[in-house]
């Protein structure tokens, strides 16, 4: 693909893009961990993203995106909409490049996350998760300001730069034991990691985890359209993988991979954050431990050369200490 073909916004997520965003990447920040556990008697690989500077993979995205914008779409800003951990990626790239960011979080972000994000100089406004529109919010303020939207995986650059976490795995899985990974699990909200990675890894099987309750990229992905979650969705501690509905970008890319999806309950999430903690030495948010907790409460079906992403660590120390005592 051309330079251009590569920085028009119409254009669909690629592989290229993806290796493109693994090299800026691989520029300013140096690889996160991939660690072996074993469950069961098998082994399987777990990557550590929460162990990146924002505490989240969603820093690839925010830099790939943010680096691509022209001088004059710099000086306008940049709105996005996040819980937390993309807010707190977008802030990271904004700030490290000198760029002004309004970031739409909910009113009940975990106080962590939105404290983070501020402190990294970009503006918060709040919202009713369930009775806002966060998306027309963001329009609102791009028309009024001229701000470019920074969605959190409706774009082709945040599932590259997602995707940048997939090429990377890659790599480490060669270089650690001679095989490509043959099974990625991921853990799902909008789908950016999960399509990323598997635009980086054709042939690898893809699984996506989901809260129970919130599980919509699972039902999109049986019913072959895209289902929005129910109404009156369950309380979930998982607050990174609230999304109502998954966009037709990263449907698409799993949807056409036949990736298959799975939810996992709060307390088998709990248990995973618990044997990421004991055994890995990890701190992992709820969301962060979807795809593990699916694979220790046996509902997946782990393959030889199984990689597992702990996606994020931003996780209140209340909330924390309460689970890992528990």
């Amino acid at each position: 693909m051309t330079e251009q073909s590569l920085l028009n916004p119409a254009r669909k997520p690629s592989v290229e893009g993806a290796a493109r965003a693994a090299e800026k990447i691989a520029a300013i920040l140096p690889a996160t961990p991939l660690l072996p556990l074993e469950v069961d008697g098998h082994a399987i690989w777990c990557k550590a993203e929460c162990l990146q500077p924002i505490g989240a993979f969603k820093i690839r995205g925010g830099w790939h995106r943010l680096t691509d914008m022209d001088e004059q779409q710099r000086a306008k800003g940049v709105v996005a909409f996040s819980s937390g951990n993309h807010a707190q990626g977008v802030a990271w790239a904004a700030r490290r490049l000198g760029i002004a960011a309004v970031i739409i979080m909910p009113e009940d972000a975990p106080a962590a996350k939105m404290q983070a994000t501020a402190d990294m100089d970009a503006k918060i406004i709040t919202y009713d998760r369930l009775n806002g529109s966060r998306e027309q919010i963001a329009a609102d303020i791009a028309a009024d300001t001229g701000a470019t939207i920074v969605s959190s995986f409706d774009d082709p650059w945040i599932i590259e730069g997602q995707g940048s976490a997939g090429m990377e795995l890659r790599a480490q899985m060669l270089a650690l034991t001679g095989e490509e990974p043959d099974q990625i699990i991921a853990c799902c909200g909008g789908g950016g990691l999960a399509s990323g990675c598997a635009l980086a890894n054709p042939q690898a099987d893809i699984v996506v985890v989901e809260p129970e309750g919130w599980d919509d990229m699972a039902h999109s992905l049986m019913a072959g359209e895209i289902v929005p979650v129910a109404p009156n969705p369950p309380f979930t501690i998982c607050d990174a993988l609230q999304t109502l509905r998954v966009s037709p970008l990263t449907f698409d890319i799993l949807s056409k991979r036949n990736a298959r999806g799975f939810h996992v309950t709060e307390a088998e999430v709990e248990h995973a954050m618990r044997v990421a903690f004991s055994k890995l030495q990890l701190v992992v948010e709820p969301g962060g431990a979807v795809a593990l907790a699916a694979v220790l409460a046996g509902k997946v079906d782990i393959t030889g050369n199984a990689v597992v992403t702990l996606s994020g660590g931003n996780v209140d120390p209340a909330l924390f200490a309460r689970i890992i005592a528990s």
